[in-house]
């Protein structure tokens, strides 16, 4: 039987084999210097040719990006998308997108994925993603499911509240992250939420928050990861009395209206001028007033 897998092995053609594209152009031997030979530093020359050749460009500057963060030259990968995006398809904006914010997170570029989190949920706002359909299919660790709109937008703001968590921008994080479980609800949000609220020591409601994970009332709060971490956060509040807010959430508040009217300008932008314009944000935006809450 091995024998017979070896002789329909080698019927197999050589870019099967090695799961590399067919053909003899700057892309393939590319991807072929970098699968097959291994050598990171001559592909990345040879996804620079295939890109100024126009050889199958929409991959060749992904995987080119993909590369050099591999090699630590991520301020590379960054500067060579912003520069040659424009010659790729509609289609790869998204897929480039996701290679960006990999490497803002690599190179500690808080603002630029907290500017890059914005545009996309402004994109959905104006339905300029999904190509106008309701769901989209993605794929993880070889799976492929369907992600609705409510679900994307509910992730970007998670992503978009987390990258405010790691500015010490806990106002931002919080008033973010209720709004997305105003959306599409979950666990692992809900911990978030109370990690901010802990941060600005409002533990009174950070209590209800985790106690509300605890009872199960989130998609999620079965994962035995998510209970160790409400019970953590749980801990760490045991030893503070019921509190109301002190001086220092006085001195924030000044921080909260800058925050709430740079969101309002952020979503004056979101005009229902577009009849694309999508069901969710109809919902949103009659929890505006909420947002900073």
């Amino acid at each position: 039987m091995m024998s017979v897998r070896k002789t329909e092995s080698s019927r197999q053609p050589y870019h099967v084999i090695h799961k590399v594209p067919p053909g003899d152009t700057p892309y393939v031997r590319a991807k072929h210097v970098q699968l097959v030979e291994k050598d990171p530093e001559a592909a990345i020359g040879l996804f620079w040719k295939a890109i100024n050749a126009g050889d199958r460009v929409d991959s060749a500057l992904k995987d080119m990006a993909i590369v050099l963060k591999q090699q630590d030259r991520a301020e590379e990968a960054i500067e060579a998308i912003q520069s040659f995006r424009d010659r790729c398809s509609k289609q790869a904006q998204e897929s480039l997108d996701n290679v960006l914010m990999d490497l803002y997170k690599k190179c500690g570029r808080i603002d630029l994925q907290i500017e890059l989190l914005k545009q996309k949920l402004q994109m959905i706002y104006q339905g300029e993603v999904f190509n106008g359909k309701p769901t989209k299919t993605a794929r993880s660790h070889g799976r492929k499911f369907q992600v609705t709109i409510k679900q994307e937008t509910s992730r970007i703001l998670g992503n978009l509240g987390w990258a405010y968590m790691q500015q010490g921008n806990h106002v931002a994080a919080e008033a973010v992250y209720r709004k997305a479980q105003l959306i599409d609800p979950d666990a692992n949000k809900a911990c978030n939420l109370c990690l901010c609220l802990i941060k600005q020591r409002r533990y009174t409601e950070a209590r209800s928050v985790v106690d509300d994970v605890l009872l199960g009332r989130f998609l999620g709060s079965d994962d035995p990861k998510t209970i160790n971490r409400a019970s953590e956060l749980l801990l760490e509040m045991e030893h503070w009395d019921s509190v109301t807010l002190t001086s220092a959430a006085v001195a924030q508040s000044s921080l909260e209206d800058a925050f709430v009217e740079g969101l309002d300008k952020l979503m004056s932008q979101w005009t229902p001028a577009r009849s694309r314009r999508l069901p969710i944000f109809e919902e949103i935006s009659s929890f505006r007033d909420q947002l900073a809450c």
